[in-house]
């Protein structure tokens, strides 16, 4: 499982779904433009409450987003296992003690529409 760019669709896994629900995750979303240059990341926390093969993975926030949920795409690439040990957020400081999985992502704003056609 490894860093996701949107590049088509993805195999479902079921291991992951039946895995995943309960886990806590740490996810890291880095936000480029339509050429890919970076334009900023965010980072967020929680518990994982659901996995659905249409919907994707809901995320109940934890820490500073507490209250939150936040969908992941029902993509398994986007997913891997933590090593045990602290992880600290830059965005917020918070620091994450031996989560169950990172899940990370890159998003591509889209291209801007040509006027002059």
């Amino acid at each position: 499982m490894s860093e996701v760019e949107e590049d088509g669709p993805p195999a479902w896994d079921d291991g992951l779904a039946v895995y995943a629900p309960g886990k806590y995750v740490i996810i890291g979303i880095t936000y480029v433009d339509a050429e890919g240059a970076f334009l900023r990341r965010a980072q967020m926390h929680g518990v994982i409450e659901s996995a659905d093969p249409e919907r994707g993975f809901r995320v109940a926030l934890r820490g500073e987003k507490e209250g939150g949920t936040y969908d992941l795409p029902p993509d398994p690439r986007g997913f891997q296992p933590a090593e045990p040990g602290e992880y600290r957020l830059r965005e917020t400081g918070e620091t994450i003690v031996d989560p169950d999985l990172l899940s990370t992502w890159t998003l591509h704003a889209p291209e801007a529409a040509n006027d002059e056609d």
